[in-house]
């Protein structure tokens, strides 16, 4: 599985990656790999510990030479996030990520990679194991949940770093020196409804969206690419005026930060009606395909017989409940009017789940302005209230305010123009990333994110650029070696 991987260069990154990639590590079943890094720790000597909540921080003193430079904290989460295309048989509970190395890339074998964030723990896993690297001081800290509520960085007390400088690992652009981010809250509406035997002489059909091109519902929301849940919804809201109809389950999307690639939904058609919905659907599929040519490529709508189910949702319900979904908004709500193309806020609707006479919405809300984060927040809510629903808000965590005057900040971009003879990307993101959350414990603490070429997160489409984690890793060593003096 990992023989290719192992021999890449940087060998010592690549190593770890290929060792870590063999630890299940999905977000808040950490166990597993919170042990692994402690056992990586101890095995060097180094003093090694896990917080209250579950980070490990690792120290390890600096270089000869270096004792008087300034100590870095560099930081990385542990957990990864778990998807898998509908025809991949994969049990992230026990098995290690199958990768493989295509060209200058390297992929998993139908499910996400987990380079993010794993690159940025085996790059502080190679540094720690290292014996002839110079570098100050290094606080290593792998926190952990930061993929499904930042509950680690959130619950990371002041004191336990005594770092100046934080360089986290998760940005995915070689290009980009990430000195801001978005804040998110999740937004979930529960609810129940009333079920009824389906009537006769109805056909059953389960219709299928599939191969979206997903993604992160944050650094990707801006591409405009298609929601599995929205475009479900759609076909279902239209559909319900136009034939007789019911609903008996909707199964969309999966985890709040990624855009949501499939969904599935089962209904009952009157069969009088099930030749011109098969129509129907033929003809929506050819129209959607036309509006997410360039976006979702791959873009399916299918229709296929099933079973009749036994119960369906009531009409008067269905109507509510679609009605309240196609009024929540996704995508880009608004632009930032500071920074040329960042998004400000958006709001992802990540999961549609409908069976049994129970049903849940998942939302992630993301704002660089906390304010407007709830404020969207809000309006979703009213939106899911009116049909019914009990909406709670949780998780909220702020967004990074952008320091562009920090000194790591004026350093990093000197030695990038110096060494790559092009200018950095500094900039602000619209992911969530860690440092505004630490930097509430932290406040003095300078932070600067980077990281090497990822493309596809939070999917299985999820690569590594090979050459690019080269480039990374060199930077990540010249930086070291220019840490300032205390």
């Amino acid at each position: 599985m990992s023989t290719q991987v192992r021999s890449l260069e940087p060998k010592a990154l690549w190593e770890n990656f290929a060792d870590l990639n063999a630890v299940p590590r999905p977000s808040k079943k950490e166990e597993r790999v919170i042990q692994f890094i402690l056992d990586f720790g101890h095995k060097l000597g180094l003093e090694a510990f896990k917080d209250e909540v579950g980070n490990v921080i690792i120290k390890k003193p600096a270089t000869p030479g270096m004792e008087n430079h300034q100590t870095v904290a560099m930081q990385s989460h542990l957990d990864m996030v778990h998807q898998k295309n509908n025809d991949t048989t994969f049990d992230f509970d026990t098995q290690g990520i199958d990768m493989y190395v295509d060209g200058d890339w390297v992929k998993a074998r139908g499910t996400t990679l987990g380079a993010d964030n794993g690159i940025g723990v085996a790059t502080i896993m190679a540094i720690l194991a290292s014996r002839d690297i110079p570098h100050p001081a290094i606080e290593a800290l792998f926190t952990i949940d930061e993929e499904t509520g930042m509950t680690g960085a959130l619950g990371l007390k002041g004191g336990l770093l005594e770092a100046s400088i934080l360089l986290n690992l998760d940005t995915e652009d070689d290009r980009e020196l990430t000195i801001g981010c978005a804040g998110g809250v999740d937004v979930t509406a529960t609810g129940t409804y009333e079920q009824e035997a389906t009537p006769a002489s109805m056909a059953g059909c389960k219709l299928t969206v599939k191969g979206l091109t997903g993604g992160h519902s944050g650094m990707d929301i801006i591409l405009g690419r298609a929601n599995a849940n929205k475009l479900m919804n759609r076909l279902l809201h239209q559909a319900d005026k136009l034939f007789d109809l019911r609903l008996a389950s909707i199964d969309g999307g999966g985890l709040r930060n990624a855009i949501p690639r499939e969904s599935t939904a089962v209904v009952a058609v009157a069969e009088k009606d099930k030749a011109a919905f098969e129509k129907y659907v033929a003809e929506q599929h050819a129209i959607l395909a036309q509006e997410y040519k360039t976006t979702d490529p791959n873009l399916q709508v299918q229709v296929e017989s099933t079973e009749a189910p036994a119960q369906v949702v009531t009409e008067a319900f269905v109507s509510t409940f679609l009605r309240a979904i196609y009024a929540t908004p996704n995508g880009i709500y608004r632009m930032s009017p500071e920074i040329q193309g960042l998004v400000q806020t958006s709001n992802n609707v990540a999961r549609v789940e409908l069976k049994d006479g129970a049903y849940k919405i998942l939302c992630l809300t993301r704002s660089a302005v906390d304010t407007e984060k709830m404020d969207l927040a809000a309006a979703i809510q009213s939106a899911l209230e009116l049909a019914g629903a009990e909406v709670t808000l949780s998780g909220s965590y702020p967004g990074w305010t952008p320091n562009p005057d920090a000194s790591i900040i004026k350093l990093m971009s000197d030695l990038y123009r110096s060494k790559f003879n092009s200018e950095p990307d500094v900039n602000a993101c619209h992911a969530g990333l860690e440092c505004g959350i630490l930097g509430a414990n932290y406040p003095g603490m300078e932070m600067i994110s980077f990281g090497p070429n990822i493309r596809g997160a939070h999917s299985p489409d999820e690569k590594v650029q090979i050459s690019s984690v080269q480039k990374y890793w060199d930077y990540l060593l010249e930086t070291l070696q220019q840490i300032p003096m205390k």
